[in-house]
């Protein structure tokens, strides 16, 4: 079930508590071993090109930030490559970059778009990056579902939803626009809420049998992401049936920190977005053995804003 708002302040206040808490987390990044190692995670980079049409945004802030989006992207990587021990795996939670400026396919290869830039940018990490997909990576009904997956796959090499195995941890980028409410045909077309679609729900379903240690990234906070969408079978059961196997679940969309604690049964975040703050990133520790993740500058990040203060290194 879905939160209503006045349930939704109080969890808000509760974050407030939870976040006093991790405080106590930021220290010294524990040295990388075979079974320990360190990730980073973006969300919201909002990537846009010479054919975006300034002044076409919701209200000053938005369109100011949206201007910026490029140079706070690689301030924040230039600070994730900068980091000893190093990030060995950056995980980008959608919205990677900002609308489509043309429906026809041919255009993307005609022209240097935002998709190639915000390739380039990625490539400038000094690790792995994987892509998970935002609302603003599709264009329903304008750009189909279909030619968004094929750019994405011909450009920037990403699946529409995918997992990756790394030093006993497994990472799964879930895709909330796969379902029937971003399927214009379908009588439950609303793309204000998110659903991933029965084939999706099968696949994540055979991944957490396996019972690895899992991070989990989806784009849309859970709050809005549809519970159920086959019966009793959704999302938000598999989320609660697995939550002792699932470590973390980190969305974006809002651009604004929220901790959700564990609502939904493993611990949900959502993250700020470096469209609005180059600051607004999260570092991780993970250790394998222990099956434990430390979330390194969680003391740093301003709650229910889009802020959050520079990491520097813990001595």
């Amino acid at each position: 079930m879905r939160m209503d708002r006045r349930q939704f302040g109080v969890l808000g206040a509760q974050a407030l508590v939870a976040a006093s808490t991790q405080r106590a987390w930021s220290a010294m990044a524990a040295p990388t071993t075979a079974e320990r190692f360190h990730f980073a995670v973006v969300a919201d980079p909002h990537v846009i090109d010479e054919f975006y049409v300034k002044g076409t945004e919701n209200g000053v802030e938005d369109n100011e930030s949206i201007l910026l989006t490029g140079e706070r992207l690689a301030s924040a990587r230039a600070l994730i490559n900068s980091l000893q021990p190093r990030m060995e795996q950056v995980f980008v939670v959608g919205d990677c970059f900002h609308n489509y400026p043309s429906a026809d396919y041919d255009f993307y290869f005609k022209n240097k778009t935002r998709i190639d830039i915000a390739k380039e940018m990625f490539d400038g990490f000094s690790a792995p990056v994987h892509l998970g997909f935002g609302n603003h990576d599709y264009d329903v009904p304008r750009v189909s579902r279909e030619m968004s997956h094929q750019l994405f796959a011909e450009k920037l090499k990403a699946k529409p939803y995918s997992s990756v195995d790394y030093k006993g941890f497994r990472f799964v980028h879930l895709n909330n626009f796969m379902g029937a409410t971003w399927d214009k045909g379908s009588s439950q077309f609303n793309k204000g809420m998110g659903s991933l679609g029965e084939e999706q729900l099968n696949w994540f379903e055979a991944l957490m049998a396996e019972r690895k240690p899992t991070v989990v990234f989806i784009h849309y906070p859970l709050w809005i992401v549809s519970p159920t969408e086959v019966k009793d079978y959704g999302l938000h059961p598999l989320l609660k049936k697995h939550q002792e196997t699932i470590q973390m679940v980190i969305a974006g969309h809002w651009h604004k920190w929220v901790d959700f604690a564990h609502t939904y049964g493993p611990q949900h975040y959502v993250s700020g977005a470096t469209r609005y703050d180059a600051n607004a990133y999260m570092l991780f520790e993970a250790d394998a053995k222990a099956q434990k993740l430390r979330w390194m500058n969680a003391d740093l990040v301003e709650w229910s804003t889009h802020y959050s203060k520079p990491y520097t290194k813990r001595g």
